[in-house]
């Protein structure tokens, strides 16, 4: 079995360009769907797949290992988010293809499933750009985590935080800890509340908000500070009494590799769409699991990076 052709296929979703790639082979019918969706670097994943796929054009789809190798190790530059979200398309199709030549869902590759039910949360955002980065009042927070409870979920995530705020200030802080408040008010100790930063914040006001916070019992903090600022992300976790959540922006098991090994947070969030793929995510996770760090997939993305994450799940 042969590669013949890797396209992509963009699709203008609501938030952000979804791009999906495409991996056909020589045997009739038999192709493969990954998705290396990276918000606003459309054009550049698109050229750095056609960039990969002269690779390996010819290959055996079903040699999934080799391929990454030769997608990691070919040319002279390596890595970066674009080149790697690139890889993890591919590689995501190239299991896609395993899948369907053997008869067997992807997780039976991948040894098996290891539960039966996956959990999910809801974002208080609603699903759109204005309602994920606008704060809102606390009411709005209350009534958000109503909805998302009505639902069936019992786990959500908020982003109480603005944009473009002097965080450091007082007014802003305490602000954002009474939309927190009034969530755990609202839906009591029967819902989980994880709070994303999105690196808003430096490691001071992130741990003078955490402070604020420490009589809610938050499932994570996530992305308290920048990730690549991992003595910071040390700091914040050794202050604060709730887990510390980070990992979307990072690739490859070499940028997770000194925040596991400083214990600079309790759970990492490889995704799947950027971190290499389903071939990498698995082995970010083997190395999460020796230092007792809980794993939880990042997934903002569209139908084929969530299929993947489910199966990696």
């Amino acid at each position: 079995m042969k590669i013949t052709k890797i396209e992509t296929l963009v699709v203008n979703a609501r938030m952000r360009n979804w791009v999906l790639v495409k991996v056909e082979t020589d045997q009739s019918g038999l192709y493969g769907w990954g998705e290396a969706t990276l918000e606003w670097k459309t054009k550049s994943v698109v050229g750095a797949v056609e960039d990969l796929a002269v690779l390996l054009i010819g290959q055996d789809p079903r040699r999934i290992e080799h391929i990454w190798q030769i997608m990691h190790r070919q040319y002279f530059w390596r890595g970066g988010i674009t080149n790697m979200s690139a890889m993890s398309g591919i590689d995501q199709a190239l299991w896609d293809i395993k899948g369907k030549d053997l008869g067997k869902p992807v997780c039976e590759l991948l040894g098996g499933p290891v539960r039966d039910t996956l959990r999910l949360y809801d974002h208080l955002g609603g699903g759109s750009l204005e309602g994920m980065y606008k704060t809102g009042e606390a009411e709005s927070y209350a009534e958000r985590i109503l909805e998302s409870m009505s639902r069936g979920f019992t786990a959500v995530k908020a982003m109480p935080f603005p944009v473009a705020e002097l965080v450091e200030n007082a007014g802003v802080i305490k602000q954002a800890a009474k939309c927190v408040e009034a969530m755990r008010k609202a839906a009591g100790d029967g819902v989980d509340i994880a709070l994303d930063l999105h690196a808003r914040t430096t490691p001071a006001a992130a741990i003078q908000f955490g402070r604020l916070l420490a009589d809610y019992n938050l499932y994570w903090y996530e992305e308290p500070c920048w990730p690549e600022h991992i003595d910071a992300l040390v700091e914040v976790s050794r202050a604060l009494p709730f887990p510390i959540a980070t990992g979307e922006r990072l690739v490859g098991r070499w940028e997770f590799r000194e925040l596991l090994e400083k214990r600079a947070c309790s759970i990492i969030q490889p995704d799947v769409s950027h971190c290499g793929g389903i071939s990498e995510a698995r082995r970010i996770a083997a190395m999460a699991e020796t230092y007792s760090i809980s794993v939880a997939c990042h997934n903002p993305q569209g139908p084929v990076s969530t299929a993947a994450s489910l199966h990696v799940g």
